[in-house]
């Protein structure tokens, strides 16, 4: 659940040598702050938006706001995949709950720019996708939620990276915009979020081995060496979980 160091209470969770080696080297993207003209991206890749301070959010292009979507989230800055487009208004994915939430914003309200990065994550196997352009160019084992506390699937994204805040965490954080469905209010944080990180434990990291297990509160845990080649991964990249 989400990590303390950040003030998110809420991660939802808590390396082996004998993991698969990753097919190739992470390749790195773009700035994804660049600003797109066109509200379109390349096949193999997902628009984003990221926000210039609080904006109004509406249930439909052009109908009043409902909502005020944040500029920030635990401190770092709103990036949303864009899931349609009107003229002059884009949907997006809300990193806060619940899950699923979408909102439509006037465009003139972001900047949009393109990551070619997807995570893949299937429950059923126990294992974490990379695609780049739609190509899969990473596969790791990785820990997932036990029964009672499962990991929850649908469409979710990278919403910060974040600092680990101990070393069991790996070398960093990445937090999705998924919410545990099983747990409201981890150690009184108000929330628990569903995030990627390390293994925790020594134990735990023996478990997850070369076929993964189910072992988490609902996050999902890696092998630190596994971890650290997702660190070019930007906000904004969509993070999919299946059950299939």
């Amino acid at each position: 659940m989400v990590v303390a160091a950040l003030g998110l209470a809420a991660l939802a969770g808590g390396c082996s040598t004998n993991h698969p080696a990753a097919l190739k080297p992470l390749p790195k993207p773009k700035a994804h702050h660049a600003v797109v003209v066109a509200v379109s991206s390349p096949a193999g890749t997902t628009l984003v938006a990221t926000t210039d301070g609080s904006i109004p959010g509406s249930p439909a292009p052009g109908a009043p706001s409902n909502l005020v979507v944040p500029g920030s989230w635990y401190g770092y800055p709103s990036v949303l995949p864009v899931i349609a487009s009107r003229p002059n208004w884009v949907e997006v994915r809300l990193a806060q709950r619940p899950n699923g939430s979408t909102t439509w914003v006037p465009q003139r309200d972001v900047s949009l720019a393109v990551t070619p990065y997807e995570i893949l994550i299937d429950l059923a196997t126990r294992n974490l996708t990379v695609l780049y352009n739609g190509t899969q160019i990473l596969s790791f084992p990785v820990g997932v939620g036990v029964p009672a506390t499962p990991t929850v699937t649908g469409d979710y994204f990278v919403a910060m990276k974040a600092a680990a805040p101990s070393p069991g965490y790996g070398p960093f954080v990445l937090v999705t915009s998924a919410h545990s469905d099983a747990i409201t209010d981890w150690e009184q944080s108000g929330d628990a979020i569903i995030a990627i990180h390390g293994p925790i434990t020594a134990y735990d990291d023996s478990l997850i081995g070369t076929t993964g297990a189910a072992i988490s509160n609902g996050c999902i845990r890696m092998h630190d060496a596994d971890l650290a080649q997702l660190g070019d991964v930007p906000a904004g990249t969509p993070v999919d979980i299946v059950a299939s």
